[in-house]
């Protein structure tokens, strides 16, 4: 068998988890080297593949959890399919909580796994027992299940920091300079600046965060106290949080930019048309974010974008006309 050929025959979906390539966006970014790492060609559609099955490996190695056990995790939804992937294969139970301003096909996805999905509601405070994430423990108290909760379980930034962050080095040689990517959990912006930074301290760890999130004021203020109440609801799914995740390490970031949904959404559907990369809102924010500083990047600089799903997740709100018409996207 040709060697190149055998190396992509794998005993199960989980090998085929990573290694996605980087893909140099000319059309949009002519003047500049800017490379858009395709998470959306991972088996489950995202970059939360590497996250989900790396928590449950591991819990396994520390005998937290066996097969036929029920999982429960709050989730907008990608996370969840990563999980799903390995539940599938394990013999796990899932019950997956989301907030209700998921897409549909999320939603299907993850049933399309045996997934159980329980919708909350968004506009509440963290600490509401309707919340998603509360929901979540509330239903692993009543089942003994395992929250492998990717919000606090440190697994999740290392899941970049051993695949994602060595492959952005490698496939760069070593000559990636801005590392740009939407953050919410913060695992990889986490994971993936860790690795990066330990292999050039001057590499910039840029974060994309929504209007009405935290994070950008958190990184900027971290001696402020923040109210969740007054936090604003936003429609890009995936995209910052109104509380400050473990899981998020702001001494890693450089700098945030924030994005509101209508630069992310109009930005996905323009690399979709110009790139013919089919990524999702979070990655459109990503993007926007690059298009911001690319006015500043030297000659030799080498921007790594992440786009952390893709576009057939969307398809009923960003690349529906009539839903963007509606959202006031589209005049």
């Amino acid at each position: 068998m040709d060697k190149n050929l055998q190396m992509r025959v794998y005993d199960s979906v989980i090998d085929a988890i990573g290694w996605t390539p980087i893909i140099k966006m000319k059309q949009i970014f002519s003047d500049n080297n800017v490379y858009l790492k395709s998470e959306f060609l991972n088996p489950g559609g995202s970059i939360k593949d590497r996250v989900g099955v790396y928590m449950l490996q591991e819990a396994e190695k520390q005998g937290i959890i066996t097969p036929g056990q029920y999982i429960i995790e709050p989730s907008s939804g990608n996370t969840g399919v990563g999980l799903a992937l390995m539940c599938a294969l394990r013999g796990y139970k899932l019950i997956i909580t989301m907030p209700d301003k998921m897409s549909k096909e999320k939603i299907q996805g993850l049933k399309a796994f045996g997934a159980e999905v329980i919708i909350c509601p968004t506009a509440i405070e963290p600490e509401d027992p309707r919340s998603y994430y509360r929901m979540a423990e509330t239903i692993a108290k009543e089942k003994n299940g395992w929250v492998p909760n990717q919000y606090f379980n440190q697994d999740n930034p290392q899941a970049h920091y051993l695949t994602t962050g060595p492959e952005i080095w490698e496939q760069t040689e070593g000559k990636v300079t801005h590392f740009v990517c939407s953050v919410g959990t913060g695992g990889t912006i986490t994971g993936v600046g860790r690795y990066l930074k330990e292999e050039n301290p001057n590499v910039q760890i840029i974060g994309a965060d929504a209007v009405g999130s935290i994070l950008k004021e958190a990184h900027e203020h971290p001696e402020h106290k923040y109210n969740p109440a007054n936090v604003s609801t936003y429609l890009t799914e995936g995209i910052g949080e109104d509380f400050i995740p473990d899981t998020l390490d702001m001494d890693v970031v450089d700098k945030f930019y924030t994005v509101t949904d209508e630069e992310a959404f109009l930005t996905t559907r323009e690399v979709v048309r110009k790139e013919g990369l089919l990524i999702g809102g979070s990655g459109g924010a990503a993007v926007h974010v690059v298009k911001q500083i690319s006015k500043n990047l030297k000659n030799d600089d080498v921007v790594v974008v992440i786009t952390p799903d893709g576009s057939q997740k969307y398809y009923s709100k960003i690349f529906n006309d009539d839903w963007m018409k509606e959202k006031g996207f589209l005049h």
